[in-house]
């Protein structure tokens, strides 16, 4: 298994909204480490020169790869998967990962399916450089998968690692010169609900209500109660079907998964 290890090479694909990192990158690099060998991390975007400079420093991350264009606002599936292409033909990894967010379940299927291999989601476990462990029937089993893919590509659940360290890395940084535009689809816009509170799939305390609270007005309470403890608002299904609150605030198998 060692010597197996020692030939891996692991690219890890960052999230960040051109200024920070999104925290599931850190608990992503930490999934790539666990399969031995080289982690690269992959920056794309309009101008990320500082996310870059953050990533370098993460621990265990080796070189950090950087493309900038226009073309990556918005983060698109259909211009990014041809840069992570090139990138795969010029250093040919034999792992290709991201977060289990909706930006990687968005874009790591679509880099399958140009690599021609079937992709493991959502992983809590990696058991070996081709064995990984994933939930199915609403967490109710685990199923252990041995991918036998020559690439094996794949989103990590990042509530099941910890995040990397911050500091004490010490990447080397290149640049990528980025491939034609594709021009398939454009991005226009996005609206995202502003919240002083934690995000709420990387927060460390959450309080959450369901259709006791029988009304939205009466989830007050539980803003008030979540202010004082720095935390984030969780809502169930329940809460959310009965549009007392915005279904953002889902927690569970059809919304957000959180381990405060």
């Amino acid at each position: 298994a060692s010597l197996l290890q020692r030939f891996q090479s692991t690219l890890v694909i960052a999230e960040h909204n051109n200024e920070t990192l999104t925290p599931i990158t850190l608990n992503t690099i930490s999934a790539a480490k666990r399969l031995g060998g080289e982690v690269s991390c992959l920056v794309a975007g309009t101008s990320c020169d500082k996310v870059a400079q953050e990533l370098s420093k993460v621990q265990g991350v080796a070189k950090v790869l950087v493309a900038q264009h226009d073309v990556y606002k918005g983060f698109l599936a259909e211009e990014l998967t041809p840069l992570i292409l090139e990138t795969h033909k010029k250093f040919n990894y034999t792992h290709i990962c991201a977060g289990a967010s909706a930006f990687g379940k968005n874009l790591i299927p679509r880099v399958a399916g140009k690599l021609d291999v079937a992709p493991v989601s959502d992983i809590i476990e990696i058991q070996a450089p081709d064995i990984f462990v994933r939930t199915i029937y609403a967490g109710n089993i685990l199923c252990t998968v041995q991918c036998d893919e020559a690439i094996k590509v794949f989103t990590v659940r990042g509530t099941s690692f910890e995040a990397a360290p911050t500091s004490g890395g010490s990447a080397s940084l290149e640049k990528l010169t980025p491939p034609p535009p594709v021009g398939l689809s454009e991005w226009i816009e996005q609206k995202l609900t502003k919240s002083d509170r934690p995000e709420l799939t990387s927060a460390k305390v959450v309080v959450s209500g369901g259709r006791g609270l029988k009304s939205g007005e009466n989830f007050k309470l539980l803003y008030d109660l979540a202010d004082q403890l720095h935390a984030a608002v969780g809502a169930s299904r329940a809460a959310v079907d009965a549009g007392f609150v915005p279904n953002d605030m889902q927690v569970g198998q059809t919304g957000k998964i959180v381990a405060p």
